[in-house]
């Protein structure tokens, strides 16, 4: 599934992984904000931890860890991670999920051209 232009259209968000391997636009609210995250190689993201976070996956495989326990995650699967709570997680190439935090400064847009 290719995500619509509507959604690429957003803001690129400025991650601190690898540029190539992940993709990310961003929908910006005084009360939170929206990413819809694209995988493009297989990545791991350490333990870490911040605001409340809720996604959801689109497409591809999810496995995510907190509180020592890895959860398969795949199409249509949610999950939440409360603020606080250390997590990690290992992303397939080709997976695609959107996540809501809390925080409304958890990521920030890369800066235009």
């Amino acid at each position: 599934m290719e995500l619509p232009d509507i959604i690429t259209a957003l803001p690129e968000v400025d991650l601190p992984f690898p540029p190539d391997g992940m993709r990310a636009n961003l929908l910006q609210s005084a009360d939170g904000q929206v990413v819809f995250f694209r995988i493009i190689e297989d990545a791991v993201i350490p333990p870490h931890s911040h605001g409340g976070q809720w996604g959801t996956v689109l497409e591809g495989l999810v496995e995510l860890t907190m509180d020592g326990r890895t959860r398969r995650l795949g199409p249509g699967d949610s999950y939440y991670i409360p603020a606080g709570v250390i997590h990690s997680a290992i992303m397939r190439a080709g997976t695609k999920f959107v996540d809501f935090f809390e925080e409304n400064n958890r990521h920030k847009a890369k800066p235009a051209p």
